[in-house]
């Protein structure tokens, strides 16, 4: 008889498809199993967010003058009260000598008018005094004394031009580049010159929805709430970074349009390797980045759990293969909870001490008799991630 295509791949396929569900020898598939039992697990739900410096400052010029230095190195990091600008100081220093004058003027003008008034007050008592004279030297003392006034304020206002000649630093941070250089004149309505971004340390903000939010806070309510958790972060290269933040925030308002609440997070952000002065200097938080927010318990919690690599998936939702006493398998749908990526926390359809097959799935189905035996140990270290 003459074999076609279609019959001889029909006829390899039938002699080749037991081999998957027999071990060699003809017995039922070999199968690695592993019993249901509580596991500790690290309850952790993740979020977007974006990493937000503490302190921003646009500096700008108080004064108008030329701009005479300009001395920091741009997208280094500078300290507070540092000198960054230097305007022209010489129209301000002379102004304030000016009024410095107008000060000692009016007050050298003051004390002759207290003379004035004490002698007319001590002629009062004789036949040469005279009431009108009183009055007007008193009129005159007090006048005096405000103009001394006036002219003090006009010297404080000239000091303070000219300390605006010198702008420094209000906080620490990141400097970035100049927009005017020397040589400009610059003024109030010029602009921002350049932009102070504070490091160290960082917030990072969140949006929880609300119904999530509301699942935290019965979750952590009675241990401690916000001091309950330990805020993490996964970077864009999909690394941990190493340092953990704490919840110091939570907005009062859920947004009408995404019905979520915003939180934030206070994390530091150290500097990688070494500072050299003057030098840009590397940190693994950039104010804008965007991050995962893993926010995680301090404490595990005990809860049935399963290798991950056990739960499988269809259009009906998760399921498990599940062997009996018998050794026959059973196909058991489940309910997952807070998961790691490496344990699977099942809430419910499993029961304590249940057998689930984790090795050698792709040999089972529903119904067939196996042969189990112990599955590799899965690892120790379990870190939860939401499922």
């Amino acid at each position: 008889m003459r074999l076609t295509r279609y019959t001889t791949l029909a006829v390899l396929l039938s002699l080749v498809a037991p081999a998957y569900a027999q071990a060699p020898g003809g017995g039922p598939p070999s199968v690695g199993i592993v019993r249901a039992q509580p596991t500790a697990i690290t309850e952790t739900s993740e979020f977007i967010g974006r990493v937000q410096a503490i302190d921003r400052v646009a500096l700008t010029a108080r004064v108008t003058a030329f701009l005479d230095q300009m001395l920091f190195v741009e997208g280094t990091e500078v300290k507070q009260n540092d000198l960054l600008y230097r305007l022209e100081r010489g129209p301000f220093e002379a102004a304030v000598q000016q009024q410095e004058a107008a000060v000692a003027d009016t007050t050298a003008r003051l004390a002759n008018a207290n003379i004035q008034l004490a002698r007319a007050q001590s002629l009062l008592s004789t036949p040469a005094g005279q009431r009108s004279n009183v009055d007007d030297a008193v009129a005159n003392q007090r006048s005096l004394a405000a103009q001394v006034l006036a002219a003090q304020a006009q010297l404080r206002a000239a000091q303070i031009n000219l300390a605006y000649t010198e702008i420094r630093a209000p906080v620490a941070g990141k400097i970035s580049r100049t927009s005017i250089t020397a040589g400009n004149v610059v003024s109030p309505s010029s602009g921002p010159l350049a932009t102070i971004v504070s490091q160290d340390p960082m917030y990072v903000l969140f949006p929880v929805a609300a119904r999530t939010l509301t699942e935290l806070q019965k979750r952590y309510g009675g241990k401690g709430g916000s001091n309950a958790v330990v805020v993490k972060l996964r970077l864009a290269d999909g690394s941990l970074y190493d340092s953990d933040g704490k919840i110091d925030y939570v907005d009062p308002t859920v947004s009408a349009t995404t019905d979520t609440i915003l939180l934030r997070a206070r994390i530091a952000n150290p500097v990688r390797g070494q500072a050299i002065a003057g030098q840009p200097v590397e940190r693994s938080l950039v104010d804008g980045a965007f991050v995962s927010v893993l926010v995680e318990g301090v404490q595990p919690v005990i809860a049935l759990g399963i290798p991950r690599k056990a739960v499988l998936s269809d259009q009906q939702g998760d399921y498990v293969y599940v062997v009996g006493a018998d050794n026959k398998v059973e196909q058991r749908r489940i309910q997952l909870g807070q998961s790691t990526p490496g344990t699977a926390v099942v809430a419910g359809g499993l029961k304590d001490g249940e057998m689930v097959v984790t090795e050698g799935i792709q040999r089972v189905r529903p119904g067939i008799e196996v042969s189990p035996g112990p599955a590799t140990p899965p690892p120790t270290a379990q870190s939860a991630g939401k499922s």
